[in-house]
């Protein structure tokens, strides 16, 4: 049974978390301090060392939640095969999806540290491999199913789609008035379901 003083100590570790991420993502992880996220989050400039140790262990623990976040929103596989009359459907669920990561706070947060990320010795860099290869076995997975022309492999195409969702989004992020989001999802869905639907009953390449 959880006593109240490790539920309080929860409390107070998923408000700094909220902070810590919100103001990273604002300001980048250098520019932001200990007393910025106290400021935000409410919480005590000396309970973050407490509860995260250092500045680097909150940058992790951030991260980490973030990919749980990532997860979560991630849509459902389908089957062991899909059929051609689902794969429209599929895709506007795959998309749809991706949309919804993009409207997340948090996931302007990669973005905003991805310089970061690419340093070497950098300790957030395996964070980001985690999360790209993540995004992209599940996209890859579901490709799988769908029949796709010859010569095109689930890997690939995976590849493609993540690095075409990405875009989107930093260019949203960049000129939000230029960039409807959810046109340009559109438009990609438009682009690779009608590739995968001209396959017909073609079986599915491998990864």
């Amino acid at each position: 049974m959880t006593t109240r003083r490790e539920q309080t100590s929860h409390e107070s570790s998923e408000l700094i978390l909220r902070a810590a991420a919100e103001l990273f993502a604002e300001k980048g992880y250098r520019q932001t301090t200990f007393a910025d996220v106290a400021e935000r989050s409410g919480i005590s400039r000396g309970s973050i060392p407490w509860h995260f140790g250092s500045k680097e262990g909150l940058l992790l623990a951030v991260l980490e939640r973030s990919v749980d976040l990532i997860r979560g929103g991630l849509v459902e596989e389908p089957g062991e095969r899909a059929e051609p009359e689902e794969v429209a459907a599929g895709f506007d669920r795959l998309l749809g999806g991706a949309g919804a990561l993009f409207a997340q706070p948090t996931t302007k947060l990669f973005v905003t540290l991805l310089v970061e990320a690419l340093e070497p010795g950098s300790p957030i860099h395996g964070r980001y491999v985690e999360i790209h290869n993540t995004l992209r076995d599940h996209c890859r997975r579901w490709l799988e199913r769908l029949p796709l022309p010859p010569g095109l492999s689930a890997e690939t195409l995976s590849v493609t789609l993540i690095g075409a969702g990405i875009g989107i989004h930093q260019q949203w992020l960049l000129a939000p008035e230029r960039v409807d989001p959810k046109q340009s999802l559109a438009a990609l869905r438009t682009l690779v379901a009608g590739a995968v639907l001209s396959a017909g009953g073609e079986p599915p390449a491998g990864g």
